[in-house]
């Protein structure tokens, strides 16, 4: 699994996370969040991107992204609950890895890409019940920048 810096380019899982860890221990009495979004793109087929945000509060932020090609999706449902199901794999192997190196206050959330207007409203209960079901945060539009901003600006 590989993601890609804008900085410093294509990353293994680890490379990413002992950066962020280095993010994160070089202001070690700063606030941080850390947020895993994904959005998608139908094209000839559908481009899933799963960002992952290290948010130093008040002070910036850095990113990664995982880039995901697979066979076209006409389902809205179906695109939103996959879209999800990444953001949870992620967020699922991030929480492991902190939890292994004893960094376990790190707060993680998990951005979904649904918000109370639009066709995705009906979704929200569902997709929020995933996302909190699995011990994570839920965030929606329009405070799921993680999806709606990082990632979607990926997927394009």
């Amino acid at each position: 699994m590989y993601f890609t810096n804008p900085t410093k380019g294509e990353l293994s899982f680890e490379e990413m996370m002992a950066d962020i860890i280095s993010y994160i221990k070089g202001l070690p009495h700063s606030s941080y969040k850390v947020i895993i979004g994904s959005d998608s793109q139908v094209k000839r087929e559908t481009v899933y991107i799963t960002a992952v945000i290290v948010h130093r509060l008040g002070k910036g932020a850095k990113y990664y992204y995982r880039k995901r090609l697979d066979r076209k999706v006409k389902s809205l449902r179906q695109k939103i609950f996959f879209e999800t199901s990444l953001s949870l794999e992620v967020g699922g192997l991030v929480t492991r890895y902190f939890s292994n190196i004893g960094h376990m206050d790190e707060e993680v959330e998990i951005h979904i890409d649904v918000g109370k207007q639009g066709e995705t409203k009906d979704l929200i209960k569902e997709v929020v019940g995933m996302v909190t079901g699995s011990g994570f945060q839920a965030k929606i539009k329009p405070d799921a920048y993680g999806a709606s901003s990082v990632a979607d600006k990926h997927s394009k």
